[in-house]
């Protein structure tokens, strides 16, 4: 039997993975019950003090097991912290660090779940591996564990017993990878099926909005981004901008890169993408017209872009974003 703990941290967290996590494993053990197999998880809230956590008032979880308690485990989910400030949160919950550390060094795999990623970089096991997180957390995680590959897009990352997941409820298509991994497809399938998350997942861009990264000392740079987000309609081309800001161009590019974590090319097509997407979800243009409005002509190359960065062609996102009004 596999062992699963479900960790609650200090502070305010996200009940949502805890539950979530608690149900899905709970329903496995249902189901082998029901075929008169012997469950599978023996599954554990795990906690640093058994007093319950609350949730803004209205609710709380009491861990069943403190960390010292709890000798081995073979699997650690780590739930989204949610306080204010993600450094006092980790300031909180700074012991569970050796435990974690210690059940890894076991053989325990370890998952976070949203920005649980936090927690589980900061016990230095993600350094030079990748790692997803939600993308609203995206700038901090880089400042704060520039060691870790970020990849804010994916949905899931695998890396030799270390898991990480998107934002929000995306972390159940995590829980449902973890099923597969240690309970098999077939159960994973089930679980779907009952709990209605969709299957084979893996990318979060659809779902980003471009948060332009402008908390920086280069006034220069900062001035070339607004110039691109005030003329979306207008080809640019870095040339062009470093003409424009008396910037050699070699050097206006590291200087960008540096500041926004972006390349000019990359920041150009993110902020017309970003317009783009918006005119999908609220105009009654055509493709080929948000393509213009937003500097392209060469249909091939705007798809090709949009889906890079959205992960959807155009027809699709409109499909999947535009509201239609049913009268009748």
């Amino acid at each position: 039997m596999k062992h699963l703990s479900i960790l609650v941290p200090e502070g305010d967290c996200s009940l949502t993975n805890i539950e979530g996590t608690h149900q899905i494993f709970s329903q496995v053990n249902h189901f082998l019950a029901q075929s008169e197999r012997p469950p599978l998880f023996t599954i554990q809230l795990v906690g640093l003090q058994k007093q319950g956590r609350v949730k803004k008032g209205f609710f709380s979880i009491i861990p069943e097991v403190l960390i010292d308690e709890v000798d081995h485990t073979d699997l650690v989910i780590i739930p989204a912290l949610q306080e204010p400030d993600m450094r006092s949160a980790l300031e909180l919950n700074k012991r569970f660090i050796p435990w974690i550390v210690k059940q890894h060094k076991q053989g325990a795999s370890i998952a976070s779940l949203c920005i649980g990623s936090f927690l589980l970089a900061s016990t230095g096991l993600l350094s030079g591996r990748k790692c997803a997180t939600h993308w609203v957390a995206a700038e901090d995680f880089r400042n704060m564990f520039p060691d870790v590959e970020l990849v804010p897009d994916k949905i899931i990352t695998d890396d030799q017993g270390i898991y990480s997941s998107g934002g929000a409820y995306s972390s159940l298509n995590l829980i449902l990878y973890l099923v597969e991994k240690f309970a098999g497809r077939e159960m994973a399938i089930l679980c779907s099926k009952i709990f209605q998350i969709e299957l084979e997942r893996n990318n979060q861009s659809g779902f980003m909005i471009f948060n332009p990264q402008k908390d920086h000392e280069d006034e220069s740079i900062r001035k070339a981004q607004e110039f691109i987000e005030l003329n979306v309609n207008d080809k640019i081309s870095v040339e062009d901008l470093a003409i424009r800001f008396a910037i050699g161009r070699r050097n206006f590019e590291r200087r960008f890169k540096k500041a926004t974590n972006n390349t000019p090319v990359e920041y150009i097509q993110r902020v017309k993408m970003e317009a783009a997407k918006k005119s999908l979800e609220m105009s009654r243009k055509n493709v080929n017209e948000v393509m213009y409005d937003v500097g392209y002509s060469d249909t091939k190359a705007f798809r090709t872009v949009f889906k890079r960065v959205t992960g959807l062609s155009p027809i699709d996102y409109r499909n999947r974003y535009k509201r239609e009004v049913i009268i009748g």
